[in-house]
């Protein structure tokens, strides 16, 4: 019975030596030439913070959790569209609750402000 294992052994050690010489190579191969641009921390668009306990906006973290909220509705409307006739009317409502619920998250967020830069 281990016998049948034993192509998935070979190619997960394929996989990890390819792996492993990709990044030698590119250890070995690769030129260092340091200047401040690279050295430097990025982090979000924002420079670098001096404090780790300095106050920032967040706004830019709002709306890209809103982004992601909405870019998984049009994920999940995509196969919902394709399948529409097989799930009949119980399809159609809960999609409808699903986008409801979205859409007064939405409005929640549009009326707090969370949308609005200075």
């Amino acid at each position: 019975m281990l016998e049948n294992y034993l192509p998935i052994l070979i190619f997960v050690c394929v996989g990890l030596l390819v792996g492993a010489v990709m990044i030698a190579m590119g250890f070995i191969l690769g030129t260092r030439r340091p200047d401040d641009e690279k050295l430097s921390p990025y982090e979000c668009g924002f420079e670098a913070f001096e404090d780790s306990r300095m106050k920032f906006d967040v706004r830019f973290y709002l709306v890209a959790i809103l982004f992601i909220i909405f870019d998984l509705e049009i994920a999940f409307l995509f196969p919902w569209a394709v399948a529409l006739n097989g799930i009949g009317m119980v399809g159609y409502l809960s999609m409808a609750l699903f986008l409801g619920i979205l859409v007064i998250g939405f409005i929640y967020e549009w009326r707090k402000g969370a949308l609005e830069w200075e």
